[in-house]
């Protein structure tokens, strides 16, 4: 009877000790999460420097916009042709901060509009305005990606979790900074030149998102975003080109959570 008694007590304890460990959290967490976005850009100055041919002018406060996709049918499409983003992040809830990969597949497009050019091309001064359009001999795109890569750090707030731990509600902020990485076709005055992905520049963003995840495991997220992006050596036929601009973004995203590390 002692011996039986004492088994009893030993599973009771065990038992309490697992529902004690499923109540804490662990130490870490892993989560990836894909989304889609859409954009709104400030109006940017476009430096174009073809020094070979001693041209060098502006195309002046040119406004763009992006191409969302996703309102094209998600399904009949490839998930990578709208304009999407991910999220890879690692978050230490022994420290209260975490550290994330940040990308975002944003659409650049200048056309369709009339375009202050001044400085010099072909070495005579030129102050005109032409209308930017492809049958005029102009576009200008980062079409197959803007493309905002950051590096941020991540912190967060629990605003509520419902009694039987199913839902929870939480606010994020991030922020941080990283490489662009454009996809950048254009033709300017008839040129066209060879479309390319590069490493084109750098760009910093802060992010705010509101998180609801449920049954520990799988989260809806809502995100506002800016960001100011700077390119710099984007390879034209011949020559370069440079701006900066800035960038409001609004996201949704859906992820899950991997639970890593010891109970804390």
């Amino acid at each position: 009877m002692v011996t039986m008694a004492f088994l009893l007590s030993g599973l009771q304890v065990q038992s309490q000790e697992k529902k004690d460990n499923a109540k804490k959290k662990r130490k870490n967490e892993i989560y990836f999460s894909w989304g889609y976005n859409k954009e709104w850009y400030t109006n940017s100055t476009v430096h174009i420097s073809q020094p070979d041919q001693g041209t060098n002018y502006i195309l002046k406060s040119v406004s763009a916009h992006d191409h969302i996709g996703w309102d094209q049918g998600l399904l009949s499409i490839p998930l990578s042709i709208p304009q999407y983003n991910y999220r890879i992040g690692l978050y230490s809830n022994k420290h209260n901060i975490g550290f994330e990969i940040n990308f975002d597949h944003t659409k650049y497009i200048i056309n369709n509009q009339g375009t202050h050019i001044v400085g010099t091309i072909n070495n005579r001064a030129v102050d005109t305005s032409v209308m930017f359009n492809e049958q005029n001999g102009f576009f200008y795109y980062l079409n197959n990606g803007a493309n905002f890569l950051l590096f941020n750090a991540v912190k967060k707030w629990q605003i509520s979790e419902s009694k039987n731990e199913k839902t929870k509600w939480e606010f994020l902020a991030k922020a941080g900074v990283g490489p662009l990485v454009p996809h950048v076709e254009n033709m300017l005055f008839g040129h066209k030149n060879d479309p390319h992905f590069q490493i084109g520049g750098w760009n910093v963003g802060a992010e705010a998102a509101l998180r609801a995840t449920f049954y520990k495991t799988f989260y809806l997220e809502f995100c506002n975003k800016i960001d100011w992006a700077s390119y710099s050596g984007l390879r034209l036929d011949p020559g370069t080109a440079r701006q900066a601009f800035g960038t409001y973004e609004l996201i949704i995203n859906f992820g899950f959570v991997i639970p890593s590390g010891k109970h804390i």
